[in-house]
């Protein structure tokens, strides 16, 4: 093993809210990588004032976690935040508690982030719970990707590299990429003491794309590391309040989008959103009505630049 940091290699932190049961296997697939691998480790959960039991279930069965119970649900990155400052490990493993890492995944992982020097952070190859593939990495997000979200086409689009997917290569070597998905992401501590936490104006959403961003601005590369294969059940959280969770996708969007676009790309995001609202509103389709809250949205972040 190389570039470890004190007695720690890898730190690996969950935040969790409300998801007692997959969390639980989160943790475990953890504590069983750890000894698979060899790499010695350590646990911090993070929960953002779970009401389902979750401190309990991690205080009982996961005694070597280190639990940080919240009174309040302060997001997810301010959570990894809070963590990130504590980490004692020379890398450090974000991870979604709703991901489970398969057999080998973390040494894949590992040998993926130290393969060469300039690599910062690697991500996984996610997959969903059928084994199908969900993610391999994204380019950053820009206006096409924006259309294809409104205007939703044929699936092999939605999934295609023309709206940011990347493909996982020969499912071995390790792949440069803009960004992961951030249910599973592996990076240095020394690009964490370089470039900082993520943005806690992020409450959800985007935050891990800012990041990526800040890092590869910084010099270093992002790469997917197919290899190293994670579950990932997508959205356990999100999923308890969708309405919401929709508009807060395209206000933490807006704010990524006004730091590294101009207004005149925020203003065709709105204008986008009001056409797109228009054509379900002539459908009949209740989506109209956040789409129109979503212009809105835009046009505030737009107007907040001019």
């Amino acid at each position: 093993m190389t570039e470890t940091r004190g007695d720690i290699d890898i730190t690996t932190i969950v935040v969790s809210w409300n998801t007692r049961e997959l969390l639980a296997r989160c943790l475990a697939s953890v504590e069983r990588e750890l000894e698979a691998s060899g790499l010695r480790g350590e646990i911090v959960v993070v929960d953002n004032a779970s009401t389902d039991g979750t401190p309990d279930v991690v205080r009982k069965h996961f005694p070597v976690a280190t639990l940080v119970a919240l009174e309040e649900n302060r997001g997810f990155a301010a959570a990894n935040n809070l963590a990130l400052a504590q980490a004692r490990g020379a890398a450090v493993l974000l991870l979604n508690p709703d991901a489970e890492l398969l057999l080998g995944s973390l040494d894949a992982l590992w040998r993926a982030l130290y393969a060469a020097p300039h690599v910062g952070m690697a991500g996984a190859l996610l997959l969903n719970p059928d084994g199908s593939v969900q993610s391999a990495g994204y380019r950053f997000p820009g206006l096409t990707q924006v259309l294809l979200d409104f205007f939703p086409l044929h699936p092999r689009l939605v999934g295609s590299r023309l709206n940011g997917r990347m493909s996982p290569g020969d499912g071995l070597s390790p792949v440069a990429i803009d960004h992961p998905l951030g249910a599973c992401m592996l990076v240095r501590r020394e690009v964490v003491d370089a470039v900082g936490g993520m943005d806690e104006g992020y409450f959800l959403y985007s935050e891990e794309i800012d990041w990526c961003r800040r890092i590869a601005q910084a010099g270093w590369t992002i790469v997917t590391a197919p290899a190293a294969r994670v579950i990932h059940h997508g959205g356990q959280s999100t999923s308890q309040v969708p309405d919401a969770m929709f508009l807060q996708l395209h206000r933490s969007r807006a704010r990524y989008f006004r730091r590294y676009h101009s207004p005149r790309f925020l203003r065709a995001v709105a204008l986008a959103a009001r056409t797109a609202a228009a054509v379900e509103a002539l459908r009949g389709r209740p989506r109209a009505t956040a789409l129109r809250e979503v212009a809105g949205i835009y046009a505030t972040a737009e107007a907040a630049d001019a």
